[in-house]
């Protein structure tokens, strides 16, 4: 790939799991598809997938069992963890650069997790800056309208103005749960079309799996920075779905 992609997932609402779907999707592309993946975790001063990253590494220094998993995991996939870059919005930019400079191995896509409110300092800034964003969005009149206002504001400020270097946005739908009736995404999806704001076909069911991080109690990994998910538990989860969908928007693919 002749340039890194930066690219994030990103709404002015909190609570809709960008952080977890960042990790997902960035340990899909790293360990299964091939990518060479960083990530730069500048939702300050929680820093969630820095402190995943860390005790991810605890738990495995202290486990035989995960100890004997990385090797064999690490000798499988013939590379190294993908970097996590602590920042926050404002530096994320220029953190990220310096990472470029500094990594032996070049990445071929940098994920940005973000603040989950568009007021922290420098959010606007940095997503400005991101080539593709993905709006996770719920079936949530709150949500709906906050992330249609979002989308509708960033495009026509951002993107139309030429400010932004951003090729694209889309929206998607997560935390769909089968009991709802289908009259109200499609109700929703005739007002996203009406605004003429793409959206991806993969939608997200709401799972408890999508919380499940690394444990010595539960040998079966999901949420993971160092580990690729269990197939099994990838089964219907539709990361692959999403994260094969996101590479098709963004017309790249391994040689």
């Amino acid at each position: 790939m002749d340039k890194e992609i930066f690219i994030a997932f990103a709404t002015q609402k909190g609570g809709i799991g960008k952080t977890t779907l960042t990790v997902l999707t960035a340990s899909y592309l790293h360990y299964v598809k091939g990518y060479n993946v960083a990530v730069v975790d500048c939702d300050a001063p929680q820093n969630s997938i820095a402190d995943l990253r860390a005790r991810e590494i605890k738990v495995i220094a202290e486990s035989t069992y995960f100890k004997a998993l990385a090797c064999d995991h690490f000798r499988r996939v013939k590379k190294k963890a993908y970097p996590v870059v602590t920042s926050n919005a404002a530096d994320a930019l220029d953190d990220a650069d310096k990472m470029l400079r500094e990594e032996a191995t070049k990445p071929d896509l940098v994920f940005f997790d973000l603040p989950g409110t568009l007021k922290s300092d420098g959010v606007v800034k940095t997503l400005s800056q991101m080539d593709y964003i993905f709006a996770p969005i719920s079936a949530d009149r709150l949500v709906v309208e906050s992330t249609l206002q979002f989308a509708a504001l960033f495009h026509e400020n951002l993107i139309t103005t030429g400010i932004a270097k951003t090729k694209g946005l889309h929206l998607f739908w997560t935390m769909v749960d089968g009991r709802e009736k289908s009259e109200l995404y499609d109700l929703y999806q005739q007002i996203i079309s009406g605004m003429n704001i793409p959206m991806l076909e993969t939608r997200l069911p709401d799972s408890k799996r999508f919380r499940r991080d690394l444990s010595e109690e539960r040998k079966a990994i999901f949420r993971s920075t160092i580990f690729p998910m269990d197939y099994a538990l990838m089964k219907g989860s539709n990361i692959r779905e999403l994260a094969e969908e996101i590479c098709s928007v963004m017309k790249i693919q391994r040689v």
